[in-house]
């Protein structure tokens, strides 16, 4: 394929999805516009930087210490 053939399919995919988010009423496509964490549906903006929500610093400890999980 050539950049053109890409920048083709590129902007049909975002015209789809416009055609899609049209058919929404206003609430649903609010919440389909927001950008939300893959893992766990949360909107993005209420995670904290740099911080792993799935860490447990007990059982790293732990295992630092050599202990069995």
């Amino acid at each position: 394929m050539k950049a053109r053939d890409y920048l083709w399919c590129a902007l049909n995919l975002m015209l789809d999805r416009e055609e899609v988010l049209e058919q929404l009423c206003p609430s649903c496509r609010q919440k389909a516009e927001e950008v939300c964490c893959p893992v766990c549906g949360q909107p993005a903006g209420a995670t904290v930087g740099g911080q792993n929500a799935s860490f447990d610093q007990e059982r790293f400890e732990r295992l630092m210490r050599g202990e069995q999980a």
